[in-house]
């Protein structure tokens, strides 16, 4: 047991690299999902129900109204479940199209259980469906709960579409990277927020970019990252089709931008208190991350690097998790402040 619970937060918390079938096959099936979906960085979306619901919270107490707790908790893990999901679904369309094969990145930086056989195309299915299966139904309870709103009717399906299509034909044409800046900023924590009070507000749109915009830069590095090989299989991502300048450009933009609008909410409307600058802990990952996408990819590993063919993305992720740390941790200190000193900073 203590085995299981310690793959639980390795899988949790990094990417796992495994070549043994044996291995694979003596793992739990929690751990097997961990890992095929790639569940440590599914924890993004973790963050982004939470960010939804402490806003919730927020503008919940201040109308002397009640938080449900079970619907946040039923939106946050559907939303992670979908996640999961979604990358299920990509793993599987990469495969049979010829994508993750021949030592592609993907292959090369954790366990892809179809490339490497460790299960067969009928088996990813399964584990698809259940997984879907599941995320569909913590939306379905979304759409009762609202009686039906057509706001989270658009949610859900929008929602839903991106999650089957994203991989084929969205990242296909060069907005793959522009759907998940829509996913996981504006919907996930607009839709969280919508649903636990039933109110559509643009500040809340607003303070759902930060998070959007350091999402989708792990996204655009990775893509960086593997413009050339993607370029030759003929997958137009946003980068393959600008370039590496302009990719870089685009990444280095969204990460500065991230900080400006948390800055302009904080000192602009004061929707946020002054504790939201505790974002700048983030600060060194942010000028590491802006340095190294400042300059070219290397073709090829600097001598003692060891994670390589990641680069960009690899930067771009550690930024996005001390960033998000940082926000979800200011956002919590910003909500007792709100709730026990309803007048601070008005």
């Amino acid at each position: 047991m203590n085995n299981t619970f310690a793959m639980w937060r390795k899988s949790l918390s990094q990417l796992i690299m495994m070549s043994d079938k044996k291995e694979w096959d003596a793992l739990d099936i929690l751990s097997k999902w961990f890992i095929a979906t790639r569940s440590v960085v599914g924890t993004i979306t973790l963050y982004s129900g939470l960010i939804g619901g402490l806003l919730a919270w927020q503008y919940l107490h201040a109308a002397g109204k009640p938080f449900d707790f079970l619907m946040w908790l039923v939106l946050t893990l559907g939303l992670f479940i979908a996640h999961g999901t979604n990358n299920l679904i990509n793993d599987y369309i990469d495969y049979t199209r010829g994508i993750d094969r021949d030592n592609y990145f993907r292959t090369q930086y954790g366990v892809h259980p179809l490339a490497q056989g460790f299960w067969d195309r009928p088996t990813h299915l399964r584990w698809f469906l259940v997984s879907g299966l599941l995320a569909s139904l913590a939306g379905i309870y979304a759409l009762l709960y609202t009686q039906f709103d057509p706001l989270v009717a658009w949610f859900f399906g929008i929602g839903a579409f991106i999650l089957l299509f994203y991989t084929y034909p969205l990242k296909y044409v060069g907005i793959g990277e522009l759907s998940i800046f829509i996913i996981w900023g504006p919907m996930m924590i607009g839709g969280v927020f919508y649903v636990l009070t039933g109110a559509w507000d643009w500040t809340v749109f607003l303070a759902s970019l930060p998070v959007g915009l350091n999402v989708v830069t792990i996204n655009l590095g990775k893509h960086t990252d593997k413009l050339k090989e993607d370029k030759v299989k003929r997958v137009r991502t946003l980068p393959v089709l600008v370039g590496e300048t302009a990719a870089r450009t685009i990444t280095s933009g969204a990460i500065l931008l991230s900080y400006l609008i948390t800055f302009y909410l904080v000192f602009g409307p004061r929707f946020f208190t002054p504790v939201m600058l505790l974002v700048l802990v983030a600060y060194k990952p942010a000028r590491m991350a802006l340095q190294r996408l400042s300059k070219p990819r290397p073709d090829e590993a600097p001598p003692g690097y060891p994670i390589w063919p990641r680069w960009f993305s690899t930067v771009c992720f550690v930024h996005n998790r001390v960033f998000s740390n940082y926000f979800v941790y200011a956002l919590i200190a910003d909500t007792l402040l709100r709730t026990l000193l309803p007048g601070f900073w008005r």
